[in-house]
């Protein structure tokens, strides 16, 4: 079966357009566009003109990629920013007027439940799987989700800090202060606290990280001249390594990240939040090593669409 999913995030909208066969998933069309639909939304709790704009010329091209490739079924899914704004119908009237079907603003618990479920269907087959239980954390553009779980998810939560929500709040001088570091990390561990608080995060013997900060992370770490997302998938990055390139990045102007190789030009200004973010998991979870997925919540959407195609 041909299925199409969208997600649609706070910094990213995605579109993934793939066939399903006996529980494998084959891509036909992957491709992403940084859009920053939540830029200001900290701040003025709805989407701005100029986002909203930028995220629907991402949605017109999308369309035609959908009517090219014919999927049998499609499901639109946003998440964190689009959770409270309070212009959330024009954003919801735009999605339908240009892709025929209503955009499904998920809950928290059920981004936490597709993310565990794209992540861990291809790492668990592996020649040498991380061991479980796994912790599954995606770093989103304005929240981060901690699914711990075996076979499906036994307990997650969705927590208010991401890339773009910590940099706008936080790290704002170029490069960042040791003040403004200081209060991110505060920020930070206040939600990690709140996620040990509902996910019983030390039973868990794997950490699986997930999307953009975590994956241009790897890349530096495995010293890529260029994104490279086959050499990416399964790598395993150590804490210190992640430690060492966080230092990094939030040392760097913005000028230095945009001369790094991996780094997609959308990320340059949110990457040194989100290696914080990952950083500060490691060291609270004590957890050595994070195993790096290119598979998340995109791919859960899809394989969704086919054990429960309503």
């Amino acid at each position: 079966m041909r299925v199409a999913a969208i997600d649609c995030g706070t910094n990213s909208i995605r579109l993934l357009i793939a066939d399903i066969e006996n529980g494998t998933l084959t891509d036909v069309v992957r491709t992403m566009v940084i859009v920053r639909l939540g830029e200001g939304v900290d701040k003025t709790g709805e989407f701005s003109q100029a986002a909203l704009a930028r995220t629907f010329t991402a949605i017109e091209t999308f369309a035609l990629l959908i009517s090219q490739h014919q999927p049998e079924r499609v499901r639109f899914v946003a998440t964190s920013a689009s959770r409270d704004v309070s212009n959330r119908s024009e954003f919801m009237d735009g999605v339908l007027s240009r892709l025929g079907i209503e955009p499904d603003i998920i809950s928290g618990d059920e981004e936490a439940e597709l993310s565990f479920l794209g992540a861990t269907a291809d790492l668990v087959n592996e020649q040498e799987p991380p061991a479980a239980p796994y912790l599954v954390v995606d770093i989103g553009g304005g929240s981060t989700e901690f699914v711990l779980g075996t076979t499906g998810p036994s307990a997650a939560i969705s927590t208010n800090i991401g890339c773009v929500r910590m940099t706008e709040r936080h790290l704002i001088s170029d490069p960042a202060t040791p003040q403004e570091i200081a209060a991110a990390i505060a920020d930070i561990d206040a939600a990690i606290d709140l996620a040990y608080q509902s996910v019983p995060i030390s039973q868990a013997h794997s950490l699986i990280g997930l999307a953009g900060s975590v994956t241009t992370v790897a890349a530096i770490a495995l010293g890529l001249s260029e994104y490279d997302s086959t050499a990416i998938h399964g790598s395993r990055i150590s804490a210190p390594d992640i430690h060492r390139i966080t230092g990094e990045l939030l040392a760097m102007t913005r000028a230095q990240r945009a001369k790094l190789g991996p780094m997609h030009e959308g990320r340059i200004d949110v990457i040194g939040s989100g290696a914080l973010v990952l950083d500060r998991i490691m060291i609270r979870t004590g957890l050595s090593e994070v195993v790096v997925s290119e598979r998340d919540i995109l791919d859960g959407i899809a394989r969704g669409l086919i054990s429960n195609p309503s």
